[in-house]
């Protein structure tokens, strides 16, 4: 089970493959200079990749027992459009019954689809990317309001100064990324990873 778990090497592997991960002069929106840029779904285009990251992040969540034992009456969640990709392919691979996900509405994280009280079976929050942690914190919320219980949380990338948990449940992930941003462009210069390329503006 563990042999299905890909290292972190393959992950990165896959990404700079598909453009998913790639390096240069980045700004992004609040105005920071990185020399990386992720652009996750990129990645997922191609089945087979798909298929290895997801099925690898599942079998993180399988071999906890405490959530094993409660397949298939589980549900997969997405904080974000992003992650639906990732969702799909977790609740495929653990042959969860349900699956859900979250958007910005009117500047609020709500489900897309309609749910009532009690309808969500217990909660694994899944996304591609773990950056600031703030998606997965309003999706938590979210869950919990309903009444539903959250059982596990992954990512198949996560940075490494984002939130190790979340309401005392650890996160899972494929791959940590030691990520520098600089507030400056001068400092992005002056730092062991720039390089002489042109700068591209880029969203999150």
């Amino acid at each position: 089970m563990v042999d299905l778990v890909p290292s972190s090497e393959s992950v990165m592997e896959i990404l700079t493959k598909t453009g998913a991960y790639r390096k240069g002069h980045f700004i992004y929106p609040t105005g920071k200079h990185a020399s990386h840029y992720f652009q996750m779904p990129l990645a997922f285009r191609y089945y087979d990749n798909a298929r290895v990251l997801s099925v690898g992040l599942s079998r993180l969540f399988r071999m906890e027992k405490s959530i094993s034992s409660r397949l298939p009456r589980v549900s997969i969640i997405s904080p974000s459009p992003g992650g639906i990709m990732v969702a799909f392919g977790v609740r495929e691979a653990l042959g969860a019954d349900q699956i859900y996900w979250a958007e910005i509405e009117e500047g609020k994280r709500q489900f897309r689809q309609y749910i009532g009280e009690d309808a969500v079976y217990p909660a694994i929050i899944v996304d591609d990317i773990l950056r600031s942690g703030r998606a997965i914190e309003e999706t938590v919320k979210l869950v919990k309001d309903l009444g539903a219980e959250v059982i596990g949380i992954g990512a198949i990338v996560k940075f490494e100064d984002s939130p190790t948990e979340f309401d005392g449940i650890p996160v899972k992930s494929l791959m940590t990324y030691d990520v520098n941003f600089y507030e400056t462009e001068d400092e992005w210069r002056n730092s062991r990873s720039a390089s002489q390329v042109e700068e591209e503006k880029v969203r999150f």
